[in-house]
């Protein structure tokens, strides 16, 4: 058995995986305003507490995890959208005395899908993963494609629209300013006049439930169409960039 981890930008999820890659059993936390403040010692305990919970279950061999941002050396040297920075969170956790692995988050979920999911089968192609940021992977003859010793290929920091909105990077008008799901449910809160504590179950159910009968039927539409342009505009560029078999998104929608 396994533990795989994947800590978000707005959530943290544990999960016991057997050899085939089921899931077995999983926990999930979503990070509070007050816990975000510090998230280094959160995401460890946190850690710590639920895998030496599973280890008195299962026979755990290893814990792979996957976090957003640059990954060097086993260290998180830049998280982002975690606000963390040179985060050793191998050394924190070798109390569990497991073999531990760390990696990008949208290049171990490509990895999963490639072997096990949707592309299972194809010579190239393209996985994109839209959360509060998005990353992807790029896998050519079945293999994970990297930039030399870096993970490369960030294409949530690629740019459509020019001197558009500041993004967390620095720069202006990134790919997930305009087509991750934390964009777009900002965008649609914003639009619907409603503030963050309307959770993205909600505004799914608004976007399920819109009728041309509905008061606010003309602003979700424009809100939804848009976000498609922006999205089809980077994966349209993708495209151009790989010629890819197949481009996967996979979308975070709720979990924020």
């Amino acid at each position: 058995m396994k533990v795989g981890i994947d800590i978000g930008g707005s959530h943290i999820a544990i999960g016991v995986v057997d050899n085939n890659g089921k899931i077995i059993e999983k926990v999930e936390k979503r990070w509070t305003a007050m816990e975000k403040r510090n998230l280094k010692k959160v995401i460890t305990e946190y850690i710590l507490e639920k895998v030496k919970l599973f280890q008195e279950k299962y026979k755990i061999e290893r814990m792979g995890i996957g976090t957003p941002g640059q990954i060097e050396n086993g260290i998180m040297v830049k998280a982002t959208n975690l606000q963390v920075r040179n985060f050793n969170i191998i050394e924190d956790l070798k109390e569990l005395e497991l073999p531990i692995m760390i990696r990008n988050d949208a290049k171990v979920a490509g990895l999963a899908e490639n072997a096990y999911g949707c592309l299972k089968g194809y010579n190239s192609s393209v996985f994109l993963t839209l959360g509060t940021g998005i990353g992807g992977a790029y896998f050519l003859h079945g293999d994970l494609q990297k930039a030399g010793d870096k993970a490369g290929y960030k294409f949530g920091h690629m740019v459509i629209q020019k001197d558009g909105i500041t993004c967390n990077c620095g720069r202006k008008g990134c790919f997930e300013r305009y087509a991750s799901m934390k964009a777009f449910k900002n965008h649609l809160r914003e639009a619907l006049k409603l503030d963050e504590t309307t959770r993205g179950q909600e505004l799914l159910e608004m976007i399920r439930r819109n009728t041309p009968e509905n008061k606010d039927y003309q602003v979700i539409e424009d809100v939804v169409n848009e976000y498609i342009e922006n999205l089809s505009e980077g994966i349209q560029n993708l495209i151009c960039i790989f010629e890819p078999e197949i481009i996967r998104p996979w979308w975070q929608f709720c979990v924020f």
